[in-house]
């Protein structure tokens, strides 16, 4: 296995150990699809200049294909309205022959008390700009409803399909990340194993003085930490995270402790 198709691999191993954000409908209605997370050797093509969202739709897709009761239909369908694009469907498939769309959804939230006043609005993204409550306002009320509009039933019918038919899920997977001195938050409506890491900012770093860092490219992100990389030690990083840190970016960071643990963690700006 070479070394390109080892990432790969190591990339898929971390997507599938991903969990998912809640069970069943409990969080706005939304169905959670569920799948079983067999671990399987990848032999696929992934073009590296994919922006994340695009290259985890790889990783689903093959997964799939990897199921006998799953038949993908279409991916990545531009529902149009006079040359303007109105949205697009992720993955229409049939699952034991019943249609279902499908939306593919991998984020990575961070657990910031101050913000909002419930579970779910407390989850913000690593550098503020977006949400957890937008993200599922914007699936509720922008992505699934895009189905029904003329254009997508006139869609559908070309492909033999009668939206009133079809079930609509979505596979929502999620990296949570809590404050380093709150690590033993309970979570009460989202799933408490979704919670793989901390977060702390520029002040909070002095105190782990005796650690080496790592910074990983963001489709590595998805990787489970492992010792074989190139570690920083604490001046390094300080100076290389110095950079992310001015362009009020917060990188996403491996820490390992002095007794050999490693733990995921982001370095935030704010």
């Amino acid at each position: 296995m070479h070394q390109k198709t080892k990432i790969i691999q190591k990339r898929y191993e971390g997507f599938l150990q991903t969990n998912c954000l809640w069970k069943g409908n409990s969080i706005y209605k939304l169905n959670q699809f569920e799948i079983e997370q067999v671990s399987s050797k990848i032999n696929i093509e992934i073009d590296e200049k994919l922006r994340l969202g695009k290259y985890i739709e790889r990783f689903v897709s093959y997964q799939l294909e990897q199921e006998k009761s799953i038949k993908i239909i279409s991916e990545n369908i531009q529902i149009q309205k006079e040359k303007i694009t109105l949205g697009e469907l992720d993955c229409i498939i049939l699952k034991d022959n019943k249609p279902i769309h499908l939306e593919i959804i991998y984020k990575f939230y961070l657990h910031d008390n101050a913000v909002g006043e419930t579970e779910i609005e407390h989850f913000i993204g690593p550098n503020r700009k977006d949400s957890l409550v937008e993200k599922l306002t914007k699936l509720s009320e922008k992505q699934l409803p895009l189905l029904y509009s003329n254009e997508c039933v006139h869609y559908l019918k070309s492909i033999n399909l009668n939206v009133d038919e079809i079930e609509q899920e979505v596979y929502f997977k999620a990296q949570l990340f809590v404050p380093f001195l709150e690590e033993n938050i309970i979570l009460e409506e989202l799933n408490q194993d979704c919670i793989v890491g901390f977060y702390i900012n520029k002040k909070e770093l002095e105190q782990f003085k005796d650690s080496k860092f790592f910074i990983p490219n963001k489709k590595d992100w998805l990787i489970i930490p492992h010792q074989n990389v190139d570690w920083l030690n604490f001046n390094q990083f300080k100076e290389k995270s110095t950079e992310y840190l001015e362009r009020e970016f917060s990188p996403f960071c491996w820490m390992k402790f002095f007794n050999g643990e490693i733990k995921k963690f982001f370095l935030v700006w704010w």
